[in-house]
């Protein structure tokens, strides 16, 4: 079993994160459906979906959505919010999606880079351009490299009711990786997150080996343009050829 396998399917990887900004999240998606001017009748893949925070909102905007993950708990939590224009399922990005062609695939929040082998990476790319439709957008959220270079915190602690997560980062082998130890239910827990640090060349590459083009290049959640200094992110605009 892989590392993203086991953690994140369990509860103490959503406790550690749940403090994610909602608002923040839900701003960006508004602003980012909006620059796209996908019609509400769009049908958009929210893939690697976590517990539907963002199928959720997309849904609410008008948009017809399929929320795709790989962690089982995670789907089966989101069973209770679909509808008639909003479904979840079980899937490995990897793999090709068996689904009518969708108008955009979004990736977000660093859903992406946790594989080893890089034949994985470009079949993420493939899988994605297989099920949309000519013209589709691909929106692909992802850390920059530099930022994180030149702002990572070996070392933390963060408190999330009883438990207190030890974490400690390091940058090795063009991977960060970050180690996550606390005490729980009378046990010793270690988890690591692990993810490449690519080049915007290399997703670049990535992309155009699957009939992509890069549109554009934000550096955070309000679309301003990117800087590979300051920009605390790297969100890729790419469009089906």
């Amino acid at each position: 079993m892989e590392w993203f396998e086991s953690w994140f399917d369990t509860p103490y990887y959503h406790l550690l994160y749940s403090n994610r900004d909602y608002t923040e999240a839900e701003n960006f998606i508004t602003k980012l459906t909006s620059e796209l001017e996908l019609p509400q009748s769009a049908k958009i893949i929210d893939l690697a979906c976590g517990k539907g925070r963002h199928s959720v909102f997309l849904n609410k905007l008008g948009y017809d959505v399929l929320g795709l993950d790989l962690s089982r708990q995670s789907i089966e939590h989101n069973k209770q919010f679909e509808n008639q224009t909003l479904i979840f399922d079980v899937h490995d990005m990897r793999d090709p999606i068996d689904y009518t062609p969708v108008d955009a695939v979004f990736n977000l929040f660093t859903s992406f880079g946790y594989f080893d082998n890089e034949e994985d990476d470009k079949n993420v790319f493939k899988s994605v351009c297989n099920a949309l439709k000519k013209d589709g957008y691909f929106v692909l959220d992802y850390l920059n490299e530099e930022f994180v270079r030149n702002t990572l915190v070996p070392e933390t602690t963060i408190t999330r009711g009883e438990i207190d997560f030890k974490i400690s980062k390091e940058i090795k082998d063009r991977h960060i990786i970050k180690n996550i130890r606390f005490e729980a239910d009378g046990k010793s827990h270690h988890f690591f997150e692990k993810v490449k640090l690519h080049t915007l060349e290399t997703i670049k590459n990535y992309a155009e080996e699957s009939s992509f083009e890069r549109v554009k290049i934000w550096g955070d959640y309000q679309l301003n343009d990117f800087n590979k200094d300051i920009s605390p992110r790297c969100i890729n605009l790419f469009k089906k050829k």
